[in-house]
């Protein structure tokens, strides 16, 4: 583990913990958000539905409308209703919160949520084992320190952000005592266009502040956060939701249990793929084509036992059983030992 990694600590992990940066899986995050459009039963059914597409944790938003906007906010040309009543009818109930970890701790899944205010910080702090921080509340410095100062791992995202905000933030976060910081590369549209992601800022701001980085994804499918992964992410965070048809702001660009479950396959399979970079020859997978499908020296004819080897009696071909091709030089000149078939590989032997 380096002096960057963060660590996450529970009692079900393997180990009784896990540790996010460099060199470590990627911590898979379903955000559930408000899609559970307070229902309990199916904030729950969504639990299950990442514990069965193998995430490694599920993720809420607490906040409450009076706190988040003002009720003179203007209208966002995405949304048919004003702010303040949207956010109105979406909020989490605070009351679920022990519920929700008791059921997450159940379905050995991690449970955390994005505070938005410092009593849901004082109340997530009793349930949850880390922190996130929205885009939007990046700037909210007081909230952050605050939430920094319960010293539990903090993910922040930063959209819309430019580097001294970042850089402002996690000042907050040293300030507070906290230095398990992770920052997610975001773009805050919803959903958004691929060519506004730039994955490369992901390597900028892990270079800049030497914390894990990684990228919360608002855009459609699961493409650009395998793409993500196999640039070095240590953290991916995607909408979910059972149903993209249900009602509510953040179902439409959200993915669905089948592509969660994908996405977590093909991120465990991109990790597999990425090696370390060292080149050492065939695996054990390639070891009958290293045998039989590289090519080595063959007989262009037949070859009586004494015959001095030139040239135009030797061939390049499959399979490789015999002298390696840059041996030509070597051999050519040297007489044979045995008779020699066309169609023969020659090995060191016959020479």
């Amino acid at each position: 583990m380096s002096s960057r990694d963060v660590v996450i600590k529970r009692a079900f992990l393997e180990g009784d913990h896990r540790i996010l940066g460099s060199g470590h899986p990627c911590f898979i995050i379903a955000e559930v958000g408000a899609n559970h459009n307070r229902s309990l039963d199916l904030a729950k059914a969504h639990i299950d539905a990442a514990v069965a597409a193998g995430a490694d944790a599920v993720k809420f938003q607490i906040y409450s409308a009076e706190g988040l906007y003002s009720r003179r906010t203007p209208r966002h040309s995405g949304y048919e209703k004003d702010l303040f009543s949207l956010i109105k009818e979406i909020e989490t109930p605070r009351s679920w919160l022990p519920e929700l970890r008791r059921y997450c701790d159940e379905r050995k899944i991690l449970f955390f949520a994005t505070p938005f205010d410092f009593q849901a910080v004082d109340e997530l702090d009793a349930v949850s084992d880390l922190f996130k921080i929205a885009s939007f509340e990046l700037v909210d410095l007081p909230l952050i320190r605050h939430c920094a100062s319960k010293g539990k791992p903090m993910i922040l995202s930063t959209g819309l952000a430019t580097m001294e905000e970042i850089e402002d933030a996690y000042l907050a976060c040293r300030e507070a005592g906290n230095e398990q910081v992770v920052f997610l590369q975001c773009a805050s549209v919803y959903p958004a266009p691929a060519h506004i992601i730039n994955l490369q800022a992901m390597e900028t701001i892990s270079r800049a502040f030497s914390v894990p980085s990684g990228l919360s994804d608002h855009t459609e499918g699961i493409h650009v956060s395998l793409a993500a992964v196999a640039m070095g992410a240590s953290v991916i965070e995607k909408h979910f939701t059972l149903d993209r048809t249900m009602e509510g702001p953040d179902h439409p660009f959200a993915i669905e249990p089948d592509e969660l479950a994908e996405l977590v396959r093909c991120v465990r399979e991109i990790e597999s793929a990425m090696g370390d970079g060292r080149k050492l020859g065939p695996s054990p997978e390639e070891a009958e084509f290293y045998e039989k499908a590289r090519r080595s020296l063959h007989a262009a004819c037949d070859i009586p036992a004494g015959t001095v080897l030139t040239e135009a009696m030797l061939v390049c071909k499959r399979p490789g059983y015999g002298i390696r091709p840059k041996f030509l030089p070597l051999i050519l000149g040297r007489p044979v030992k045995v008779d020699v078939s066309a169609d023969r590989w020659i090995t060191w032997e016959m020479v």
